[in-house]
C-alpha cells in the first residue's frame, strides 16, 4: 500500500508499544524510520523494499535480533556504524541496496568484519572461514556516515522534493490532511473532524514537518496490527485521554 502524505493526530506514547516484538512495513515507501527509537524492545523488523537511507534510530534497538533491509536506498556501508552495538543481532538481509556496490566479495567481508556476531548474511549462512577472512579482506567502519546539514531536525529538501512541493496548493494540502485524518478517526471508532475545527496542521506547516508527522502515523498504524487486544485497549484509553485534554483546551479557549 503506497503511504501518502497525511497529517499525524499524535505521536503514540511508548509506553503503548511496549508489547511489539515484531514490525513488518514491507512495501510501505517508508523513508523515516525514527519511530525505532520508541521501540526498544523490538526483535524482528522488516524493511524491505522501502526508501530508507539512515540507520540512525536502529541504534535504540537493543533487543533486535532480526533485520531485513532489502532493496532500500543505503547508499554507504558506514550506516553499518548504527548497527555495531546491537548485541542480539544475528539475522541481517542488506541486499540490493547502492551500499552494495559492484564488488560482492568485499561487501560480505566488510559486512562481518563489523558485524562479527552474524550468523546469517542476505539469507546466507555465516561460516567460521568468513569471519576470519573479514577480518583481512574487510573494511573496518569507525564512524557514522556524512550528514547533509540539518535544520530543527529536518534535512534540507532537495531541489527536486522543493520542485514536486510547489505541485500541491495549500487547499489540497489542507483537504488531505482532513481526509485522511478523519479515515483514521473513524477506524478507531472516533467522530470525525468538523473542517472549521481542523486547525492543528496549517497549510502554512512546512512541508518537512507534514513528512515526519505522516511517517511517524504511518509506522504507528502498521504497528498496530501487531498489538493483540491488551495492547490495543491500553492505545484507545491513551487515545481518549488525549483527546479529553484536546477538549478540555478547546471549551478554555472558546
Amino acid at each position: 500500500m503506497r503511504l501518502t502524505r497525511a497529517a499525524v493526530l499524535a505521536r503514540a506514547k511508548a509506553a503503548a508499544l511496549d508489547g511489539v516484538r515484531r514490525l513488518n512495513c514491507w512495501g510501505s515507501q517508508l523513508t523515516d524510520i525514527s519511530i525505532c527509537r520508541d521501540l526498544p524492545n523490538i526483535e524482528v523488523i522488516t524493511f524491505s523494499v522501502n526508501g530508507i537511507s539512515d540507520l540512525e534510530p536502529l541504534s535504540q534497538c537493543q533487543n533486535l535480533t532480526e533485520l531485513y533491509l532489502r532493496k532500500n536506498n543505503i547508499a554507504s556501508l558506514n550506516e553499518l556504524f548504527y548497527l555495531k552495538n546491537l548485541p542480539r543481532l544475528r539475522v541481517l538481509w542488506l541486499s540490493e541496496n547502492p551500499c552494495c556496490g559492484s564488488d560482492p566479495h568485499g561487501y560480505r567481508m566488510t559486512v562481518l568484519r563489523n558485524l562479527p556476531s552474524l550468523q546469517k548474511l542476505d539469507n546466507q549462512a555465516v561460516t567460521e572461514e568468513e569471519l576470519s577472512q573479514a577480518l583481512v579482506d574487510g573494511e573496518e567502519i569507525t564512524a557514522p556516515p556524512a550528514r547533509r546539514s540539518v535544520v530543527n531536525g529536518c534535512r534540507e529538501a532537495t531541489e527536486s522534493s522543493a520542485a514536486e512541493s510547489t505541485t500541491e496548493t495549500e487547499s489540497e494540502l489542507l483537504n488531505f490532511s482532513l481526509e485522511e485524518t478523519n479515515k483514521i478517526r473513524e477506524e478507531l471508532g472516533m467522530k470525525p473532524v468538523p473542517r472549521d475545527k481542523f486547525s492543528s496542521f496549517s497549510p502554512r506547516e512546512t512541508d518537512c514537518n507534514r513528512k515526519k508527522r505522516n511517517n511517524v502515523l504511518n509506522a504507528i498504524l502498521l504497528l498496530m496490527k501487531e498489538l493483540d487486544a491488551e495492547g490495543l485497549e491500553i492505545v484507545q484509553q491513551t487515545v481518549g485521554r488525549r483527546l479529553q485534554a484536546f477538549r478540555k483546551k478547546e471549551l478554555q479557549e472558546e
